[in-house]
């Protein structure tokens, strides 16, 4: 068995378009682990604090594809047109620790990607076009694979710090938290009345 090689995308050759590849060893392939790797866009929140516009996420049992479905499916569950993959790769890295702790788990959530799979053309479901992927996302709701992928991302992804930083909010920062860091911040809608607002906490 050869090693299976993924791309990777290195900050210098991000701007060019190139792409690198780094090989997986025979080792880690019979092991089944992966490794998700990404760029960050230059336009990004993260990327303003980040220490690189790179990010890697080793994976305990999943193996590299299977990694890619699951943070494409989790992308299609929750999408942001502007959210990094990184973020969404949070939720992969959480059900690789569930894939590692219980086997039924692990057997559904291998059993979920090869079903996907079979329904892409070339046998590789990340290269579905966005529609049919959202076309065979609500052929899934409902089923035990569906409910652990959106029960376990829905919390991976909207209790990061991550996120957090993406969306402006200031989570639980000081006492005052978001109450003083921008709730009121929003400029779509009137003001309502001062009779409805109710009185302002004490920062």
């Amino acid at each position: 068995m050869t090693g299976k090689t993924i791309d990777i995308a290195l900050d210098a050759q991000a701007a060019s378009g190139t792409r690198a590849r780094i090989a997986l060893t025979r080792r880690e392939w019979l092991k089944g682990t992966g490794i998700l790797i990404g760029t960050l866009a230059v336009s990004s929140s993260l990327a303003m604090f980040a220490p690189s516009r790179v990010w890697a996420l080793e994976l305990k049992h999943l193996d590299t594809h299977q990694g890619a479905v699951l943070l494409a499916l989790t992308k299609q569950l929750y999408p942001h047109k502007t959210l990094d993959d990184a973020v969404y790769a949070l939720a992969v890295k959480d059900l690789d620790a569930k894939a590692q702790h219980d086997a039924a788990v692990r057997k559904q959530l291998a059993d979920g990607v090869t079903a996907l799979d079979k329904k892409a053309p070339g046998g590789d479901w990340t290269k579905q076009a966005a529609e049919a992927q959202a076309s065979d996302v609500a052929a899934l709701a409902g089923t035990p694979f569906f409910e652990t992928v959106r029960g376990t991302a829905v919390v991976s992804i909207y209790s990061s710090t991550l996120a957090y930083q993406h969306f402006g909010y200031g989570a639980s920062e000081g006492d005052g938290g978001y109450l003083f860091k921008g709730f009121n911040n929003l400029a779509w809608l009137p003001e309502p009345p001062a009779e409805d607002s109710g009185p302002v906490p004490a920062a």
